[in-house]
C-alpha cells in the first residue's frame, strides 16, 4: 500500500541593492528514471519577469535555465511534488552472467560508454589503503557492495557541513566525517579505483516515520522528515544503475527521489549561477506532509472509517430494501477441511461421513 507524500521546498535570495543575474541552473526536478512515481510536479519562480527553458543536460537530467532580465532584490525558488511512496525491493535486479561475481570487466563499447564515470581523481595514503583493502576476490557482486557501501558508512561520521563544495576524499577519511555528499563522493572514488563506472546523485530524500517501532535495528525517524540529499549510483551490466547511500549503509529505497546524476559533484548542484557583488542573505524551507494513506496491515482502518464504512453499508441496504430489490446466491459455498484438505468429500464428492456429521450440528 502507498503513501502519497506532498513535498514542499523553498529557497530564497535576498540582496542589500538590485542586483543582476546571470542565467541561472536550477536541477530541482525528479531524474527521468527516478523509481518513485511522482504524481504531481511544479517549478515556481520569483520574480515574476522572468523567462524558463527546460532542458537536459548531456546525462539526461531535467534541468530549467532561468534568465532574470531586469535587476532584482530578491530572487525564490519554489518546488512542490507529489510522490507516492510505496516500498519496493532494492534487490529486485538481474545481472549478467558475466558480472555475477567481481572483479568483472565491462565489454569494450560499454567501457566507452561509461568512461567518464570511471575517472578516479581520489588520492591520497589513506584513500589508497582503504582501496587497497577492499579489493574484490571473487565473492558475489550484490554482496561486495553492500560490505564496502556499510564499510563506508562505518568509516565517515555524520554532520551537517555548511560550507560549499565536497570535500576531497583522503580529507574525509582524515577527519573521519562529512556530510552526505563527502561521504557519497568517497564512495564514488573508492568504487572507481575498483573498476566500478559510478556517478554522484544529488536528490531528495523523504523519511516517514513508521507505524510501529521495528523489533531490530535502527528506530527510524521519529517524524517524517525531507531534506536534499547525495548518494551514488553504481552501473551494473544487466541490472543498469543501483543506488548505493553511504550516509546510512544502504541501498536506495522508494524515499531517494534522484534530481541530478553526474560524473562530478559541480555538475548536479541544486542551483548554480552568479549575481552582482553585494550582500546577501540566503533562506531553506523544507516539509513534507502526508495527503493519502491507504490502510495497510501497520495502520489498518480506524473505528471512524470503519463506522462510516458500516454506515454505508446500511445506505445501501435501505435503497434495496426500498426498491424491492431481492438478492439470491448460487452454487455451493467453498469449504476446505482443516482435518482432510485433501479429502474426497471436501473437493469432488458431493457427500461424506465427515461432511453430513458437520451437517446434522449445523441443523441442531
Amino acid at each position: 500500500m502507498s503513501i502519497h507524500a506532498a513535498l514542499h521546498h523553498h529557497t530564497h535570495y535576498r540582496y542589500d541593492r538590485p542586483v543582476a543575474h546571470s542565467p541561472h541552473v536550477v536541477r530541482l526536478r525528479p531524474a527521468p528514471h527516478c523509481r518513485t512515481p511522482i504524481l504531481g510536479y511544479s517549478l515556481k519562480i520569483s520574480p515574476a519577469h522572468h523567462f524558463i527553458n527546460w532542458q537536459q543536460d548531456p546525462q539526461g537530467n531535467h534541468v530549467a535555465r532561468i534568465v532574470i532580465p531586469e535587476p532584482c532584490r530578491e530572487f525564490e525558488i519554489t518546488v512542490d511534488l507529489v510522490a507516492e511512496l510505496a516500498v519496493y525491493n532494492p534487490f529486485d535486479f538481474f545481472l549478467e552472467p558475466s558480472a555475477e561475481r567481481v572483479p568483472f570487466d565491462y565489454d569494450p563499447s560499454l567501457s566507452r560508454e561509461l568512461s567518464p564515470f570511471r575517472e578516479c581523481t581520489g588520492g591520497g595514503e589513506r584513500f589508497e589503503a582503504l582501496a587497497s583493502a577492499s579489493r574484490p576476490t571473487g565473492q558475489g557482486t550484490v554482496d561486495f557492495l553492500v560490505a564496502l557501501n556499510q564499510r563506508v558508512q562505518s568509516a565517515v561520521g555524520y554532520l551537517i557541513r555548511l560550507e560549499p563544495g565536497v570535500q576531497a576524499p583522503e580529507d574525509t577519511l582524515r577527519l573521519g566525517s562529512g556530510s552526505c555528499r563527502d561521504s557519497a563522493w568517497l564512495l564514488v572514488q573508492l568504487l572507481r579505483r575498483l573498476g566500478f563506472a559510478t556517478r554522484f546523485v544529488s536528490g531528495y530524500l523523504i523519511q516517514l516515520a513508521p507505524d510501529v517501532k521495528p523489533l531490530d535495528g535502527p528506530a527510524g525517524p521519529s517524524s517524517d522528515f525531507t531534506d536534499l540529499h547525495a548518494w551514488c549510483e553504481v552501473y551494473l551490466p544487466g541490472a543498469g544503475w543501483i543506488g548505493l547511500d553511504p550516509t546510512s549503509g544502504l541501498l536506495a529505497g522508494e524515499g531517494h527521489i534522484p534530481l541530478a546524476c553526474t560524473p562530478d559533484p559541480s555538475s548536479a548542484a541544486p542551483v548554480a549561477g552568479a549575481v552582482d557583488p553585494c550582500e546577501s542573505t540566503f533562506g531553506h524551507a523544507m516539509q513534507v506532509s502526508r495527503i493519502h494513506e491507504s490502510p495497510r496491515v501497520t495502520k489498518p482502518y480506524t473505528d471512524a472509517q470503519w463506522a462510516a464504512i458500516d454506515d454505508a453499508g446500511r445506505l445501501v441496504d435501505d435503497h434495496l430494501a426500498r426498491a424491492d430489490v431481492r438478492l439470491t446466491m448460487g452454487g455451493e459455498p467453498t469449504f476446505v477441511s482443516i482435518d482432510d484438505p485433501d479429502g474426497p468429500e471436501w473437493n469432488t464428492a458431493a457427500l461424506g461421513a465427515a461432511k453430513d456429521r458437520l451437517a446434522a450440528r449445523l441443523l441442531v
